[in-house]
């Protein structure tokens, strides 16, 4: 492990003096704010920076990279992964302060913004120009921008619009030395030099802090419908989903819940669903009034004959809503239906989801502990988790998790799909990347950062 030197009083003023007025935070109670994430894990750092500019970037790493101390970027705090903690100690960087909307090109359907811009206001910006930028991760009035980007955060769109990856067209970025670079381009093609903004998303702030990104925008949807289908069993669930994607539909977002969120959630349904582990889908569709509302027409009677028990339209705006909040409070419910919880985010195929589902029943009577699943059955994204009524139980939680992760890779599937590696899932690595890949993507991290002080101890085991 690298030996990093300690902030001293001497260096703790050059630094205020470097910095713009009010960036530093040294008080206790003020760093308890940095301490964690929306993960259980919970580092304290030495000393907070709050960028009010560019330039207060370019001063922290330079004085990082001259006197060996790490620093550890961070945006909203939504992490599930313990990716913007500070286990080695050293400073926080808080990149909130960045949070203009430069510009928005309504000719060219581009958006130049910075990454401390909270996400659900940058859709927002971009819907009051007749825009959209599809990427809706869980969590968008808490999480930035820059956050989404460096770990490729995805959302129920993205299985029509794809992640926050396929809208990010270049970077401003500062390197673990100071020196500002950009990366990619501003028009909807270019294949000139190694693809630098590809690498630099979703490495989780371990080779540059994002100061800056230009989106990629899409016309504005005139319309979006959806509806909500239950279902007798996971395996009906799923053989409606890849029944309607084989028709030719591709929805906007296509949810699941299986039967242990229903338990929590069912009083919120307008109807009793059948079934002894019953699953319901949420479907959407967007784009021209009319021909959505045909379409899904068509997708409703698929669902019914590939089994549906109950359905239910959205007639208007607020009945969509209301079907959402069924999804919305299925991580609240869990969170507070537990004495421990443990959120895994994994991806399977599509025709391996319903089998997944089904093999959870005897990892919990194995391990004594409750595991509920839902997420993203049109890209086979599922959120594992993992709860036990007894707080002395996080041994078993942990080798339930591991369990799981190598059942997901068995099935052909990856140990994280939107949350990242983190701290979090920092063991499993080797599970599957092979030795050969995790020694180059080390040496892809010594280059950028040979001193290793931008986010030190993330990814790697």
């Amino acid at each position: 492990m690298t030996a990093y030197s300690p902030i001293t009083p001497a260096l703790r003023a050059e630094l205020e003096a470097r910095l713009s007025p009010g960036a530093l935070i040294t008080e206790p109670a003020r760093l308890e704010d940095y301490a964690g994430d929306a993960s259980c894990l919970r580092h304290l750092p030495e000393m907070v920076v709050c960028a009010h500019n560019v330039a207060d970037v370019q001063t922290l790493l330079t004085l990082a990279n001259l006197h060996r101390f790490p620093v550890t970027p961070r945006g909203g705090g939504s992490g599930l992964a313990g990716a913007c903690l500070a286990d080695r100690g050293g400073v926080v960087l808080s990149t909130r302060g960045l949070d203009a909307i430069r510009a928005i090109d309504t000719i060219n359907f581009t958006m130049e913004v910075e990454a401390g811009a909270i996400s659900l206001r940058v859709r927002e910006a971009a819907a009051a120009r007749g825009l959209f930028y599809p990427p809706d991760p869980a969590g968008m009035e808490l999480s930035t921008i820059g956050g989404n980007a460096a770990t490729d955060a995805g959302g129920p769109a993205c299985v029509k619009y794809g992640t926050t990856r396929d809208y990010i067209l270049g970077l401003e970025a500062v390197l673990p030395d100071g020196s500002l670079i950009t990366t990619g381009v501003r028009t909807r093609k270019g294949v000139v030099g190694y693809d630098l903004t590809n690498l630099l998303v979703g490495c989780e702030g371990t080779l540059a802090v994002i100061t800056a990104l230009t989106l990629k925008l899409l016309p504005k949807p005139a319309a979006t419908t959806g509806v909500l289908c239950a279902f007798a069993s996971m395996a009906d669930a799923m053989r409606a989903v890849a029944r309607v994607m084989a028709e030719g539909h591709l929805p906007s977002a296509i949810e699941f819940l299986d039967y242990r969120c229903l338990a929590l959630v069912g009083e919120l349904l307008p109807f009793v669903v059948p079934g002894e582990r019953p699953s319901l889908l949420i479907v959407e569709l967007d784009g021209p009034a009319a021909p959505i509302e045909a379409e899904m027409a068509e997708v409703v009677a698929v669902m019914t004959r590939e089994g549906a028990t109950r359905v239910l339209r959205a007639r208007d705006e607020a009945e969509r809503q209301q079907i959402w909040q069924v999804r919305r409070q299925v991580s609240l419910r869990i969170h507070d239906h537990a004495a421990l919880y443990l959120s895994e985010d994994v991806v399977v195929p599509l025709s391996q989801i319903a089998t997944l589902v089904d093999r959870l029943a005897a990892h919990e009577a194995r391990h004594g502990v409750e595991i509920f699943a839902f997420g993203h059955a049109g890209d086979g994204n599922i959120h594992l988790n993992i709860t036990s009524q007894h707080p002395d139980h996080q041994e078993q939680m942990d080798r339930v998790a591991e369990e799981l992760l190598r059942l997901v890779l068995d099935l052909g599937g990856t140990i994280s799909g939107e949350h990242g590696i983190g701290l979090a899932k920092r063991p499993f690595l080797p599970l599957e990347l092979a030795p050969g890949s995790i020694e180059l993507q080390r040496r892809i991290k010594a280059l950028f950062d040979p001193n290793q002080i931008l986010n030190p101890g993330k990814i790697f085991p």
